[in-house]
């Protein structure tokens, strides 16, 4: 009796109604913690990777999708797309999953169904930095602590126990791949896949390292000093060449990318390598000019206030925002609002004055209040 097959939503852990990037991103995620090369030796593992790899490439097809919903398992297999429960057989396109895999492992499978037996780059890293505005403006120097899987350096990556090493697999005798004859509709098929007993290494390990249980690899913490350059901003991202995860079968390391975020400034915003900053000025200020202190990050610039300054006006200093993060030498612009701050906890004697001088004034004195009242009457009166 045939064993009964999973869900297949089951094994992505999605629902009925997922959407093709829901069904990718389940898809990414298990592929990537099941897949041989990260779990060499591990049956378990791998009976679990072609469970993955059955369940998405019936349910990435829009056509095998329907029939799986409408019929189950018996929809699919029916029309050659099962092989049971060992896996796939007869005609797979690994298109898809070439994409997918091509950014895990810096190659992956392709259409053609070619074996990955070259050097393949190792993982990509990321890590997230933080920044005070200051230090995201004209750069700073970091040393982080990154904890990543790198080459074992007892045994320098073979697996094997020092003293020993590894052997030609029996099984494929070193190939790493085997031949297996398998019956599909179209008849007796010869396939060619993985060897089970060396997962495609084409040697075998009988005495494994103690330190990284013949892995070859294993968990390590690296400090790198890193120099932030002057402009970065929330979002971008800097590549470390080099700092990733080693590579496998003699392929290079991955790269590690640092990802900034930037804090709030007290007194500073900015849009890309433009700042921005409000400046208070008091009633006399505004109305009578005069010198105030304009903050910028290269810290304060004297600047005449010009008689009259109304709430909401503005003056640009060219060349003292951010510099560019490729030319430091280049450097956005600073623009200032000014606004009134309005007196409060005024004395009688205070009140008093202001009444006086309020009634000094006349209608010439406020543009914009007098413009705005004639306005008014000129909507009410038709």
């Amino acid at each position: 009796m045939a064993e009964q097959k999973r869900d297949y939503y089951e094994v992505l852990g999605v629902g009925k109604g997922a959407s093709d990037d829901e069904l990718k991103k389940a898809y990414r995620k298990l592929a990537k913690q099941y897949h041989p090369d990260l779990n060499p030796g591990d049956s378990v593992a791998e009976s679990k990777f072609k469970e993955i790899n059955e369940a998405y490439s019936v349910l990435s097809d829009t056509s095998k999708r329907q029939k799986y919903d409408q019929f189950g398992h018996a929809g699919v297999d029916e029309n050659g797309f099962g092989g049971g429960p060992g896996g796939f057989s007869g005609s797979y396109d690994f298109g898809d999953l070439g994409d997918i895999f091509g950014s895990f492992f810096g190659g992956g499978f392709g259409s053609s169904r070619r074996r990955r037996s070259g050097p393949q780059q190792g993982a990509n890293l990321k890590y997230g930095m933080t920044l005070e505005f200051m230090e995201a403006a004209f750069g700073v120097d970091r040393d982080i602590t990154i904890t990543k899987e790198d080459i074992c350096s007892s045994c320098k990556g073979s697996g094997a126990q020092a003293g020993t090493t590894p052997e030609t697999c029996p099984t494929c005798r070193g190939a790493g791949r085997i031949q297996q004859q398998t019956q599909t509709l179209f008849g007796m098929t010869m396939v060619t896949k993985d060897c089970p007993t060396c997962q495609g290494r084409g040697t075998v390990i009988k005495n494994p390292c103690p330190s990284c249980s013949g892995k070859g690899r294993k968990l390590s913490k690296k400090q790198i000093h890193i120099h932030v350059p002057a402009g970065v901003d929330t979002g971008d991202m800097m590549p470390i060449r080099g700092e990733g995860e080693p590579g496998s079968k003699g392929g290079a390391y991955g790269d590690l990318y640092v990802e900034f975020k930037v804090k709030k400034h007290d007194v500073f915003t900015r849009n890309g390598q433009n700042t921005f900053c409000d400046v208070p000025l008091t009633l006399a200020q505004a109305a009578l000019g005069g010198e105030v202190q304009i903050p910028t990050i290269d810290g304060p610039v004297s600047f005449m206030v010009k008689e009259g300054t109304q709430p909401g006006d503005t003056h640009v200093i060219r060349g003292k925002g951010i510099p560019n993060k490729n030319s430091s030498t280049v450097r956005g612009d600073h623009t200032c609002k000014f606004y009134i701050e309005i007196p409060t906890r005024l004395t009688e004697d205070q009140k008093n004055r202001l009444r006086a001088f309020d009634s000094s004034l006349t209608e010439r004195n406020y543009e914009k209040r007098s413009g705005f009242f004639k306005k008014m009457k000129d909507i009410f009166t038709k």
